[in-house]
């Protein structure tokens, strides 16, 4: 045969042992899991347990790897008649939980109908009694018994005091920034009475946050 027609060939074992070798030159790890995929087939590695998840009352239960807390506390006001008033360092002072948290939510919830919680003005008085005040022009009482309000059974003041429960509000939550309510300038918790007589009322304060 003449040179002209002469070529040259390559096995096909040649041809594999060089695609191999580019394989394992353009993706080792894909050789390495191949040769060892074997192995772990049939002696898999241990795997580490679970960490245990603790629970506590009530019903709460939260990873260790978690730094997120919830603390539930609650707290008893001072007993005070028909007003508006200004409880911030009331709920701090009951709170001293509040300095352990690095970031998180302080959530507060009054446990009645006839007085409210907000947030507002926490230097001038006169802001207090003018809330008091233009409340009480908006939901009048009913004291010549015209028959603005069915529910009457305890007292004339108290149907009034049940709408202005609704329009203010039960609850409030205020941020937590290191250890500190992160409330405004110019910003306190208010607490609203819309009751003549004195009365007890109980909050019920719930953080949840990071820890410091």
């Amino acid at each position: 045969m003449s040179p002209a027609h002469q070529h040259s060939s390559i096995s096909p074992c040649t041809t594999f042992l060089l695609l191999c070798g580019f394989l394992l030159a353009l993706f080792p790890s894909l050789f390495v899991s191949l040769t060892w995929s074997p192995w772990y087939y049939f002696f898999p590695p241990p795997t580490a347990p679970a960490p245990p998840v603790p629970c506590r009352a009530p019903n709460v239960c939260m990873s260790q790897a978690s730094t997120m807390s919830w603390t539930q506390k609650t707290i008893t006001l001072p007993s005070k008649s028909r007003g508006s008033y200004l409880i911030t360092d009331h709920i701090v002072s009951s709170l001293p939980e509040i300095s352990t948290y690095k970031v998180g939510i302080l959530h507060l919830f009054i446990q009645h109908t006839s007085c409210a919680l907000s947030l507002n003005e926490n230097w001038d008085s006169d802001v207090r009694a003018d809330m008091s005040d233009a409340l009480d022009r908006i939901v009048p009482e009913d004291k010549k018994g015209e028959g603005l309000y069915r529910h009457d059974a305890e007292g004339s003041d108290d149907m009034p005091a049940h709408v202005k429960s609704v329009l203010v509000g039960a609850s409030v939550s205020v941020p937590i920034t290191d250890g500190r309510l992160a409330t405004g300038t110019w910003q306190g918790v208010y607490y609203l009475e819309f009751r003549r007589a004195k009365h007890a009322r109980r909050v019920v304060a719930t953080i949840q946050g990071e820890k410091m």
